[in-house]
């Protein structure tokens, strides 16, 4: 076995789980519990993204992401039933993970927006479609407490982040069964099987 998710990864990536679930349980009863969920991803994701450029080797971005070919071509390895076995995240993996990131930004930064309607303000900058998409149509305090085009935005967002868990587990349950290696339990001890023949370290 060797090291390859350092203690920061780890707790990133369990925090990360407890911050959405608590978010998204609490979204229609619990405002506050809600409000600090978003505030606790936005921090965990602040870190994240800093310990990418200079953390461990296997944390870093340049280490796993890789262009629009490598992904397709794993994505079509899968299909085939011959993808390789990555020591780190798999091209697949790595686009999860900057899905992840960027639609939990995005959900916290809308629900940011609905917490105090005068940021909206923000949007006069943006390009009339882009603004008119974002902002209700009738006021700025219809869009915090009713159904404005924000709190749509929103839950839109909250959505696909519920699609990119699902899809998130389905990968990892796939990987896990095909390389005979249990990746959520990689995820808690950092340890994961030495390179073998084959393998991309």
């Amino acid at each position: 076995m060797i090291r390859v998710w350092d203690p920061l990864v780890r707790v990133f990536h369990w925090s990360l789980v407890v911050a959405f679930a608590v978010a998204w349980l609490s979204a229609e009863e619990w405002s506050d519990l809600h409000e600090w969920a978003g505030y606790a991803a936005v921090a965990l994701i602040s870190l994240r993204i800093l310990w990418g450029v200079i953390g461990t080797r296997y944390a870093r971005f340049s280490q796993f992401v890789r262009g629009p070919g490598a992904v397709l071509h794993y994505l079509r390895e899968i299909l085939a039933r011959r993808e390789a076995r990555y020591i780190g995240h798999n091209p697949a993996g790595a686009v999860m993970i900057l899905a992840i990131l960027v639609v939990m930004s995005a959900t916290a930064y809308t629900g940011w927006l609905m917490e105090d309607p005068g940021r909206q303000s923000l949007f006069s900058h943006l390009p009339p479609v882009v603004a008119s998409a974002l902002a209700d149509d009738d006021d700025a305090t219809a869009a915090y407490g009713g159904e404005g085009g924000l709190e749509e935005v929103h839950e839109i967002l909250a959505d696909l982040m519920l699609i990119l868990v699902i899809l998130h587990l389905g990968g990892v349950a796939l990987a896990s069964i095909r390389h005979r290696e249990n990746l959520a339990r990689a995820m808690i001890t950092g340890d994961k099987r030495k390179p073998e023949p084959g393998d991309i370290d």
